[in-house]
């Protein structure tokens, strides 16, 4: 695993959340993906009345990155906030079971996601630790 500046992940993900679409839960999400090209792509969940046709942030940054033809990441970090009261809702943003699948689709199992409070307070675990077992349809994760 290279080395990065997690801090700078971090910022970019805290500063991005503020964009998230949630009028529907109140639960702002903000990612900030590293290419191994050394670009951040950023993203916010973006809610839909429909609840399964919402995008996550963490597939949005990752869309935004492979759009402009990145396929290859380090790290990302997921921040949330639940605006109405900071105090609801877990400490850490871990990404859902259908963002883990999707990692394991662009990443390998040292990929590192940071689950962010603050810059000072956040977490890493890697993708293989979070997503034993995942689904590939050719080869092994």
């Amino acid at each position: 695993m290279a080395e990065y500046d997690k801090q700078a992940l971090i910022r970019a993900a805290l500063e991005v959340r503020s964009n998230a679409y949630a009028p529907y839960s109140g639960f702002y999400v903000g990612a900030a993906l590293l290419s191994e090209s050394g670009r951040i792509y950023t993203g916010v969940n973006v809610e839909n009345s429909s609840f399964p046709v919402g995008t996550c942030a963490e597939r949005s940054a990752f869309a935004a990155a492979i759009s402009s033809g990145e396929r290859k990441f380090v790290a990302v970090c997921i921040t949330g906030e639940k605006k109405d009261n900071p105090m609801l809702g877990a400490k850490y943003c871990m990404p859902c079971g259908m963002c883990r699948q999707f990692m394991t689709e662009f990443c390998d199992k040292d990929f590192e996601i940071i689950s962010a409070a603050s810059e000072e307070d956040y977490q890493v675990n890697k993708l293989g630790s979070l997503m034993p077992g995942a689904f590939m349809l050719f080869g092994a994760f």
